[in-house]
């Protein structure tokens, strides 16, 4: 071998050492924990929802409860009602199935405790650090937090799909006409039939076909005064298959 090509492969492996040292040297970015967060329409427990299988698990509604069905047990998390802004520093009970339309199962003592409205009781639930005390107790926001809560736009209810969602913008007044749209169709007769099918299987009264366009017909149950009143009507669809519900307010 030359001179000159044993020159070349020693400058060749001083190169490769080098850049060998300079990745191990090199640190890899911390991932940072995002932690949860979302508004919506709580799911105050019934022991009858429990016997109808609406909600996979038992509770005990004496007690500062909160069940979700994406944090695992024992997240911490902080209960708020925006409409007042208290709230509830408190873990995660159980993790539990419950139809997708809640975003959590709470008791009726944190339900009195927060001061919920029974027909429309909106919640926001975050996910706080694992480095705190936490004592599931009464409490007020901080000053941030109120400001938030007060001036966080909450118009309307817009769930296109409520199996991906975490939260929408929410109306939390009372009397409050909200639709149920179950399908939209290209032809009307396809919208008629299903209508049909759904009148022999649950009980509605308020189900009608909506003529959109030419080419769209929306199948949907309402207005309904609150948002109580339309639950019963989704548990009832979502027995049957329907998941991907949407709601509007009129």
């Amino acid at each position: 071998m030359s001179l000159k090509v044993k020159f070349l492969v020693f400058i060749l492996i001083v190169l490769l050492y080098s850049c060998a040292d300079y990745n191990a040297g090199k640190s890899t970015p911390k991932k940072i924990k995002q932690y949860y967060s979302s508004r919506g329409f709580a799911l105050i427990y019934d022991e009858i929802f429990y016997i109808d299988k609406v909600i996979s698990k038992k509770i005990n509604n004496d007690e500062i409860i909160v069940m979700h069905n994406k944090l695992k047990k024992n997240t911490p998390v902080k209960i708020i009602n925006p409409e007042n802004s208290k709230i509830i520093d408190t873990k995660i009970f159980k993790k539990a199935n419950y139809p997708n339309i809640f975003n959590a199962v709470v008791s009726k003592k944190i339900a009195s405790i927060l001061e919920l409205d029974a027909d429309n009781p909106y919640i926001e639930i975050i996910e706080t650090k694992r480095n705190k005390t936490f004592v599931a107790k009464e409490g007020n926001t901080f000053e941030e937090e109120k400001n938030v809560a007060e001036k966080a736009p909450v118009n309307e209810i817009k769930m296109d799909d409520l199996t991906k969602k975490d939260s929408k913008s929410v109306k939390s007044e009372v009397k409050k006409n909200f639709i149920l749209v179950i399908s939209d169709f290209y032809y009307i007769d396809s919208a008629n039939n299903l209508k049909k099918d759904l009148l022999k299987k649950i009980n509605i009264n308020n189900i009608s076909v909506k003529k959109i366009n030419n080419k769209k017909y929306r199948l949907l149950v309402g207005p309904f005064e609150n948002f109580n009143a339309l639950k019963n009507t989704y548990i009832s669809l979502n027995k049957l298959g329907f998941a991907g519900l949407n709601i509007y307010k009129e």
